[in-house]
C-alpha cells in the first residue's frame, strides 16, 4: 500500500504541469457552466410555471428531451452540428461549454420550477393585495423564498455538474480526466493515475 502511494506521489510530481493545466481547465469549465446554466435555467424555470400553453409546452419539451438524453450525446451533437451550422470549426472547450450549459440548465429549470411552486399561493395573493406588480412579486418575494428552498437541490446539481466536466475529455478538452488519460497512455499506470484523479474529484465534491 505504501508503494502505491509513493508511485502516485511520483506521478503527480513528474506530471504536475499537465495535471495543474487540466485541473484549472476543469475549474474554469465548471465555473462558466455554473453561471450560464443558472441564468438560463432560472429563465426557463420561470417560463415553465406560465399557464400560457404557447410558452409552457415548448419549454416542457425542451426540459424533457434534454433530461432524457445522456450528456455525452449532447456534447457530441454540439461538437458535430455547430461547425456545420456555422460553416467553421468550433473550439472543443466552447463546444463542451455550450453542451453542458444546455444540459445543466434543463435540470436547474426543474429545480427552479419546483422551488417556485412550493411557495404558498396565499403569499402571492397577499402581495397582490398590497398592490405589487407581478414583476415585483417575482423579484422581491417569489425568487428569494424559492432560492432558500432550492439551495440543497442546487448544491447537489452543481456538484454533479463539476463531475460532469470529466466528459469533456471525449472531444479533446484537456481537463483533469484528459490529462490523466494522456499520462496513462505514456506510463501505463492506470490504477495509480486514475485513483489520484478520483481523489481530486471526491475531495472537491464531498460535503
Amino acid at each position: 500500500m505504501l508503494d502505491f502511494f509513493k508511485e502516485m506521489f511520483n506521478i503527480v510530481i513528474q506530471n504536475k504541469s499537465l495535471l495543474l493545466k487540466g485541473f484549472f481547465t476543469t475549474l474554469k469549465l465548471a465555473f462558466l457552466v455554473g453561471i450560464s446554466s443558472l441564468i438560463l435555467g432560472t429563465i426557463i424555470g420561470f417560463l415553465r410555471t406560465r399557464k400560457n400553453p404557447i410558452i409552457k409546452w415548448p419549454v416542457f419539451l425542451y426540459i424533457e428531451i434534454i433530461r432524457g438524453t445522456p450528456l455525452i450525446m449532447v456534447i457530441f451533437w454540439v461538437y458535430s452540428l455547430f461547425p456545420k451550422l456555422l460553416n467553421r470549426p468550433i473550439d472543443p472547450f466552447l463546444s463542451a461549454y455550450i453542451a453542458m450549459t444546455i444540459f445543466e440548465s434543463a435540470y436547474i429549470a426543474e429545480i427552479i420550477r419546483a422551488g417556485i411552486e412550493s411557495i404558498s399561493k396565499g403569499i402571492i395573493e397577499a402581495a397582490l393585495a398590497f398592490g405589487l406588480r407581478p414583476s415585483q412579486i417575482a423579484r422581491y418575494i417569489v425568487l428569494p423564498i424559492a432560492l432558500r428552498n432550492m439551495i440543497p437541490a442546487l448544491t447537489s446539481q452543481f456538484i454533479a455538474m463539476f463531475k460532469d466536466t470529466s466528459l469533456a475529455y471525449i472531444i479533446g478538452v484537456i481537463e483533469l480526466t484528459r490529462a490523466a488519460v494522456i499520462i496513462n497512455n505514456r506510463l501505463y499506470l492506470s490504477f495509480e493515475v486514475f485513483s489520484f484523479v478520483a481523489l481530486v474529484y471526491f475531495s472537491i465534491s464531498w460535503n
